[in-house]
């Protein structure tokens, strides 16, 4: 059989990188193929090659054994390709039916009409053929993630699509509406369509595709059956070596408090409550993790906690300080370190060089000063240390922070933020896009910290992460804390529940039927 596609030699240079090196990848037809990799691997490019966002550098483009050259995204919908990105393009005031023929809408009257009965009755029949549940008459504002991406598939199938191409398809979603997209997958292969789904995820590839192919800095570094591979095999490609999947960890013993935050309430800039009444601790020698949807609030109240956001309301102490009315400057004196969730935003400036960013946040401290100006022997001695610690590379100090990959700028981020020798790290998504080598590296530098009596507020929207380093989990839901569970005992279904808003049934004993 002709594969649905073949792209041979398929190379794409930008001014100063060279994002695919000569990658082969053949997908057939009525199969899931997952393109596996880390964040800067090459994958999100070739797609974006494959459907027509991108001139390749050289290499060919074959479609059902037909050699294609698209040069915009309309010519490879023509060749029946489409793709799904992780931001959705959904208007939200308009109804399912209406965003899924948006442009192509049936006409009536001679064409000076749009035909909405006509496109309602399109979108159902597309729904029952393809088994997929979606009102076409709800806006996109009321519908759940989960559903809106149903109907993002539903739009590049009204237009055709033979060759679907998901872009990070369970970025955003919750552990049910994963298994549902999964299921969407199964029910259209086995219509003959064909999927490629990115991924940066291990389980997530082997559970729903045929094949994967693993790229590694632009290049295809092996395609293999998913059945007849495992997750350390897939890891190795991925990183070029062995990598450790299970970080162990010590027995809990938590001390005192560090850090204490009492019906906390904090307003967006339309001044909508984004986080309600929210109360919790952490205590020093725990890993206090916070699961959700990206969206319900972590990122305002991880915001007011570390002083980049002014709370509407409530109590956050550090110790035995109030600290709820310092800034930034103070609450890192007080021994608060941040690693936080955009690098490029809040963590590094991208024209300083290494030198310059590793002071920063310690530029008034007295390890850095002398005579009140800044002691820059001191502080390049500071700055290479943390690059040989958490082997930063390029090894350079006076590289700029530009020069250096978005994994290393994290782990210099990482390392410079453990080096202030806190009471209490908050580290927002810490391992966003980074290798699996350097998240390990980084779940052991957290947990030796713990191990030494230090306080670790976690946020992430990897269920694994949080789930595998934390002592206790909270589960936020639109702003508010609807759980604190054990992250050992939770199930990754209750888990699931939560993060949707819904209470996970209760057993009920023998004892209690009677």
């Amino acid at each position: 059989m002709t594969p649905a596609i073949s792209l041979d030699g398929i190379t794409k240079r930008f001014p100063g990188v060279l994002a695919n090196d000569d990658v082969d990848l053949t997908v057939e037809r009525g199969t899931v193929h997952a393109l596996l990799g880390e964040n800067g691997a090459g994958k999100t490019t070739l797609m974006n090659v494959l459907y027509g966002l991108y001139e390749p550098t050289s290499g060919r483009i074959v479609v059902d054994g037909t050699e294609r050259s698209f040069e915009k995204p309309q010519d490879a919908i023509d060749a029946g390709i489409g793709m799904i990105h992780q931001h959705f393009m959904l208007v939200d005031s308009m109804t399912v039916a209406e965003n899924v023929t948006l442009g192509t809408e049936p006409r009536k009257w001679g064409g000076l009409a749009i035909d909405r009965d006509q496109a309602r009755q399109d979108v159902v029949d597309l729904c029952e053929r393809f088994g997929l549940a979606v009102d076409p008459e709800t806006r996109i504002s009321e519908l759940s993630v989960g559903v809106q991406q149903r109907t993002e598939i539903l739009k590049t199938l009204y237009r055709g699509t033979d060759v679907l191409i998901l872009d990070e398809p369970t970025a955003v979603l919750t552990p049910q509406e994963i298994e549902e997209l999964l299921s969407v997958f199964e029910l259209l292969t086995d219509q003959g369509k064909t999927i490629i789904f990115i991924t940066h995820k291990l389980g997530e590839a082997m559970q729903a595709a045929d094949e994967i192919t693993v790229l590694r800095d632009g290049r295809n570094v092996g395609t293999v059956d998913a059945e007849a591979t495992t997750r350390e095999e897939l890891a190795e490609l991925m990183v070029g070596r062995e990598v450790l999947l299970e970080v162990e960890t010590s027995s809990y013993d938590p001390g005192a408090v560090t850090l204490s935050v009492d019906d906390l309430t904090v307003t967006n800039e339309q001044g909508i409550d984004v986080v309600s009444d929210v109360s919790f601790t952490v205590r020093r020698g725990e890993v206090f993790g916070i699961a959700g949807v990206d969206g319900n609030g972590q990122s305002e109240l991880i915001e007011a906690i570390t002083g980049l956001r002014r709370p509407q309301a409530g109590v956050i102490e550090l110790g035995d300080r109030e600290i709820t009315d310092d800034d930034r400057r103070e609450r890192i004196d007080q021994g608060m370190a941040h690693i936080p969730a955009d690098r490029h935003e809040r963590g590094v400036v991208m024209d300083f060089d290494l030198v310059e960013n590793g002071l920063l946040g310690s530029q008034h401290a007295e390890a850095f000063v002398n005579n009140g100006r800044i002691d820059w022997k001191r502080t390049r001695e500071h700055t290479e240390t943390i690059i040989e610690e958490y082997d930063v590379q390029p090894p350079n100090p006076d590289a700029s922070a530009s020069a250096l990959s978005g994994g290393n700028q994290q782990k210099f981020i990482v390392g410079r933020e453990l080096a202030r020798d806190p009471q209490l790290v908050v580290a927002t998504h810490p391992t966003r896009g980074v290798d699996i080598g350097s998240t390990e590296f980084i779940h052991e530098r957290l947990l030796e910290l713990r191990a030494a009596g230090v306080g670790v507020l976690l946020v992430s929207s990897k269920l694994e992460e949080v789930r595998g380093i934390s002592d206790r989990l909270g589960v936020m839901y639109e702003g508010e804390f609807v759980d604190t569970v054990d992250p050992e005992a939770v199930t990754e279904e209750e888990l699931g529940l939560l993060m949707a808003g819904e209470q996970p049934a209760q057993e009920v004993s023998a004892d209690e039927r009677e």
